[in-house]
């Protein structure tokens, strides 16, 4: 294992090409300062993160984090398990996790003076950056591919950031993006090319454990596209119990939708190598057919004794309209992807009845509506202004 100064290595190791971890000095990190604290941001985390705390005047930067843990028992009771929680991320300031993993890489910008950040994104993680490089007067340059969904088109162009529509996939507005950072020596957001993206993602699970008493579940459940939010996950319990603020880790459960599952397919094989597959999913967020983070997660899921689960499209679909009737809790169809994969893997007898699980909604359905209204497919009846028609209608007598 190598080490490598910050004036060193910036994006991946330079010696291996292989993605990096930030290591953070913990000597001075305590519970009891949670205790006292007010911020309700993940930057009541600050002596776990590699970078300083935004100002009071740095808008939505300030309160990404804190989202909610919602007990859900008719959701337990319908998968027959003891306890399951959502962690609902629809509620931060874009809608999605990826502000957690944008505030902190554009923390990581103003440190080293960068005025200008790039990414390559389906949508959510350019919203992100868009969002909180706004909040700190950077510019935010992002690649899409050309059928990136409108609605996260719009929230780009609100945002101000400067979009360019790559003719391909995902994938290729990825290569690209590295190939820019490199040529124009713009600061690199990429999921998993840049460490700092890590950093921000596991204070999720900073969150989930403080939220149940620093007692961890016995399994969180991700959905995948390139690995890096489950990494981060991963690296966050890991780093909470080297500080003994929890007892054990959680086994992770990665899902893939069927149409973009290269690290399931790996799973599945016993190997560690991934091959890249033609992506073809609805769920757009989670579609990555060369997953920037893909051997990392591997190692993660192994590490906790997890699993990997792959589910079709149409189980996607049915788990929006699941979690809102479970919990009231809309999701985009990469955040339902995880509650179809926990349904899953729970009639396979992957996940015993007696586990505790929290489930990881990581966008908003406001995100993709579309999806949400094929989900539902019905007609609401039209009546006139009458008692009687709003009876029959109701079905009531």
């Amino acid at each position: 294992m190598a080490s490598f100064n910050p004036d060193e290595a910036t994006y991946r190791c330079p010696r291996c090409g292989g993605n990096l971890d930030v290591r953070i000095d913990f000597s001075r990190a305590a519970r009891a300062d949670l205790e006292t604290s007010r911020d309700g941001s993940l930057f009541r985390y600050a002596r776990l993160l590699p970078v300083e705390v935004p100002g009071e005047g740095d808008g939505p930067l300030r309160s990404v984090g804190g989202t909610p843990l919602y007990d859900a028992p008719r959701i337990a009771r319908r998968l027959g398990l003891r306890r399951v929680w959502i962690k609902d991320e629809g509620r931060m300031p874009t809608g999605s996790l990826k502000d957690r993993a944008s505030a902190i890489v554009v923390q990581r910008a103003r440190a080293i003076g960068a005025p200008r950040i790039l990414t390559a994104s389906t949508g959510n993680a350019g919203v992100a950056l868009a969002a909180m490089a706004r909040c700190a007067e950077l510019e935010a340059i992002v690649l899409v591919p050309e059928n990136a969904p409108k609605a996260k088109l719009a929230q780009l162009a609100v945002f101000g950031a400067r979009v360019i529509r790559v003719r391909g996939s995902y994938d290729d507005a990825f290569a690209l993006s590295e190939s820019a950072a490199a040529a124009f020596g713009w600061y690199c957001r990429n999921t998993g090319q840049n460490p700092f993206t890590v950093e921000g993602k596991k204070t999720v699970s900073f969150e989930i454990a403080e939220q149940l008493s620093f007692r961890a579940p016995d399994r969180v459940v991700v959905s995948v596209g390139d690995g890096n939010i489950l990494v981060g996950v991963h690296k966050g319990f890991r780093e909470l119990l080297a500080l003994g603020w929890i007892d054990r880790m959680p086994k992770i459960l990665g899902v893939q939708a069927s149409g973009s599952s290269p690290i399931a397919q790996a799973w599945a094989r016993g190997d560690d190598v991934i091959h890249e597959v033609q992506t073809n999913t609805l769920a757009d967020s989670i579609a990555a057919g060369r997953p920037a983070d893909g051997e990392r997660a591997l190692r993660a899921v192994r590490a906790t004794g997890g699993a990997f689960i792959i589910v079709e499209d149409a189980e996607i679909l049915a788990a929006i309209p699941a979690l809102g009737d479970g919990i009231a809790v809309f999701a985009e169809p990469a955040a339902s992807a995880a509650y179809a994969g926990l349904q899953k893997a729970r009639e396979q007898g992957i996940v015993d009845a007696a586990e505790e699980v929290v489930v990881l909604v990581t966008g908003s359905g406001l995100k993709d509506v579309g999806a949400a209204e094929r989900a539902v497919a019905r007609t609401s009846p039209v009546i006139a202004p009458s008692l009687d028609e709003l009876r029959d209608a109701l079905g009531h007598d």
